[in-house]
């Protein structure tokens, strides 16, 4: 039987255990002094790296846990799956809410809770697939950096001991608008930082996410459908578990202003097709390559005769991919030594906060003209990143297999 926690520790992350393990251990009284008995908001709290935190901080016994997330089936299965844990600690608060963080609904229950001591947001448009066209750009850096700022003006009302929102490692030199969003999500989150702690975390891609393309290939071969997988792009991968683990490390142990980041080296990078080529081995199939997406799903209807599982290979031809991803830029000083597992960029300083406050303006302004463009989207996030490089090609995942 396919054991999907086996394939990824043996073939994706090659890690028996987690890479924080150690981290986490030798700063076990620092995180229990940090999260017991705290008051914690989790927003975006059911999706893949939202719920991994929540089972990360939860061993340090919080005294109340407060769960938002615009998935309301999400929000039901991660209750049973936190009460089904044996021996994982469920505070008597625990409170889960199906609504979207910038509501009027959300400002009233956080008033009405005076604020939270930790607060971290996980709710974000953080795929490449999100950006299509304008109407697709527009929720995208509403949800990334507008409604950021809502919250966070809430925040400075009640402030938080520790205020963590999520990044990504697209956000170093991006060259999609996810990215770029990202990217000023950091200097947003920095320009309140004079009001309460601001951390954040750039981490690698999360093996078997949810909407990840690994996760897409075992829907894929579930319903027996052949596989469509890159050659020329690699990434780094952590674990769902790391991924909620590196968040809390970053969240407690962070200073005001840091942005952490996984110390994986170049050599454990994977390229998507050979994560694909692997599912179909450990599935008990051979590998059949194919020439093109349409010879794939012809081969595909004899897979229960041949036992061999089509996958067609090719290089990326859609907008807003790199062949590699980073976690930092050559602008930006570091420290690998504090940690064994991370390290964190150490020279953040509060961003010049008119210039911000413009940018969101000008954003504002332009989603306000019903002819309003992707191009012109790209150029006011040009302006205000002068490093962002836009790959376009005119084509999404969305039109691939």
């Amino acid at each position: 039987m396919f054991d999907l926690d086996s394939f990824v520790a043996n073939y994706v992350t090659h890690r028996k255990c987690s890479m924080f393990y150690d981290d986490i251990k030798n700063n076990e009284e620092k995180l229990k002094e940090k999260i017991h008995d705290k008051s914690v908001l989790v927003i975006g709290g059911a999706g893949s790296i939202g719920s991994n935190f929540i089972k990360a901080i939860l061993p340090f016994k919080p005294s109340k846990l407060v769960v938002v997330d615009t998935n309301e089936n999400g929000l039901a299965e991660l209750v049973r799956d936190i009460r089904s844990t044996e021996g994982l600690y469920v505070p008597k608060d625990l409170l889960t809410y199906p609504m979207d963080y910038s509501s009027k609904v959300f400002e009233k229950m956080f008033i009405h809770n005076n604020g939270f001591d930790i607060v971290a947001n996980f709710s974000a448009h953080k795929h490449v697939r999100s950006e299509k066209d304008i109407y697709s750009i527009e929720a995208l850096i509403r949800n990334n950096v507008i409604s950021a700022k809502k919250l966070l003006d809430l925040l400075a009302t009640y402030p938080p001991k520790n205020y963590f929102c999520v990044s990504t490692d697209k956000a170093a030199n991006p060259v999609n608008i996810m990215g770029a969003s990202k990217r000023i999500m950091e200097d947003l989150i920095f320009s309140y930082s004079d009001k309460f702690p601001v951390k954040t975390a750039r981490f690698a891609n999360v093996a078997f996410s949810n909407g990840s393309l690994p996760a897409g290939f075992l829907a894929r071969m579930n319903k027996l459908q052949p596989l469509s997988a890159p050659s020329d792009v690699k990434r780094y991968f952590v674990s769902l578990q790391e991924s909620g683990q590196i968040c809390m490390l970053a969240c407690m142990l962070g200073n005001n202003r840091e942005i952490f980041f996984p110390k994986l080296k170049e050599a454990q990078m994977m390229s998507f097709d050979k994560i694909g080529e692997a599912l179909i081995l450990e599935n008990g199939y051979s590998i059949l390559k194919c020439d093109n997406d349409e010879e794939a799903i012809e081969k595909a209807k004899y897979i229960n005769d041949t036992k061999q599982y089509p996958i067609h290979i090719s290089v990326s031809n859609t907008s807003g991919e790199k062949a590699y991803e980073e976690f930092y830029t050559d602008e930006e000083a570091y420290n690998t030594e504090l940690y064994k597992s991370l390290g964190f960029i150490t020279d953040k300083k509060i961003p010049d906060v008119d210039k911000v406050k413009k940018l969101l303006s000008d954003l504002e302004n332009a989603f306000d003209d019903n002819n309003c463009n992707k191009e012109e989207i790209v150029s006011i996030l040009s302006d205000y990143l002068p490093n962002f490089q836009h790959i376009e090609t005119g084509k999404s995942l969305d039109t691939k297999m």
